[in-house]
This record gives C-alpha cells, sequence and structure tokens, in this order.
C-alpha cells in the first residue's frame, strides 16, 4: 500500500496548474496522491481571475474556509506537497491538527506572518529574487529546514528542472 501524498496547488488553482504534472507524473508511482485546488476549498471566487482578486479573497477567510475542510477531509497524520498559498493553508492545518508527517512547501510566503510551527518534518523552499519570503533568521527561530535557490523568483515550482530535483528528495523520505 503507497502513502498518501496531499498536494496543495497555488492561488491559481487548478485552472493554471499545467506545471503540476511535473510532479504528479513522477511521485504518482510511489504515492497516493490527492490534489487539492486551494480555490475551490477555499471557496474563492475566481470570475475575475486577477491576482490581486484571488489573493485578497484568500486573505480574508478563504485560507481559514480551506484549512476547515482539510480538518474534515483529513484526520490522520500525512505528507503534504504545497505550493504559494497552498504551504500557508497546510501550515494552519498542522497547527490546529498537528496530522502533518511532513510538508514540503515551495514559495510560500505569507509563512513570514506565523509565530508558531506545526508538528511534523518540515522543508521549506524560498527563491533568492522573491522579496516576500521569510528571513532567514525567522526560519532559523522556527527550526526549520529550508533552501534559498539562488537566482530564482516566486513561480520556481513550475519550472521542470526544479520539479524534478524536489520529486527526487520527496521520494528519499
Amino acid at each position: 500500500m503507497k502513502d498518501r501524498l496531499i498536494i496543495l496547488s497555488d492561488l491559481w488553482g487548478k485552472e493554471k496548474a499545467d506545471w503540476l504534472t511535473n510532479y504528479t507524473r513522477f511521485l504518482e508511482p510511489e504515492f497516493d496522491i490527492v490534489f487539492y485546488d486551494s480555490c475551490i476549498i477555499g471557496q474563492v471566487d475566481t470570475s475575475d481571475y486577477s491576482q490581486d482578486h484571488l489573493h485578497q479573497q484568500f486573505l480574508n477567510g478563504g485560507i481559514d474556509l480551506a484549512v476547515e475542510y482539510l480538518v474534515e477531509k483529513e484526520q490522520i497524520p500525512i505528507d503534504i506537497l504545497a505550493f504559494s498559498i497552498g504551504g500557508a493553508i497546510a501550515w494552519k492545518f498542522g497547527l490546529k491538527t498537528g496530522n502533518i508527517k511532513s510538508l514540503t512547501s515551495v514559495s510560500s510566503t505569507r509563512l513570514r506572518k506565523e509565530t508558531k510551527r506545526p508538528k511534523g518534518k518540515i522543508e521549506l523552499y524560498f527563491a533568492e529574487k522573491d522579496v516576500h519570503r521569510p528571513s532567514i533568521e525567522w526560519m532559523e527561530n522556527m527550526q526549520l529546514d529550508f533552501t534559498i535557490l539562488s537566482n530564482k523568483s516566486h513561480e520556481v515550482y513550475r519550472e521542470a528542472e526544479f520539479a524534478r530535483d524536489l520529486n527526487k528528495k520527496i521520494s528519499k523520505q
């Protein structure tokens, strides 16, 4: 029986997630993958599909709604791979439930606002050129494993080469 791996999308949800196949294609043989569209579980209105509009909805209750959705659906400890806003959702889910075995999160810059760390193995990836990434001091104080990706920007997770490298690390967990 394969371990379950939850994948949480970025703020664009499945609509702009062609890049996700760079992960799922490689990880599916090893894991039972469950994909959650952050827009759907956060009840975000995508009729205005602009970054600012989506972002504001997540900040104004969408993150909390997504966390509540996961609390209902995921009642045993799980492994999570999360991207951008998905990492904030996973983090808050972990704080609320303690049900994170591992969290691998990429470009989840909202985490910089957090003051408590969920239990479980946490590995964070941030792009060097992402001006909103947490400080190194914050990550060290939270006792997190982290990698700063040289010369990369926020959506580094969309790059096939990065996905290939991350998939190898996740497979070895």
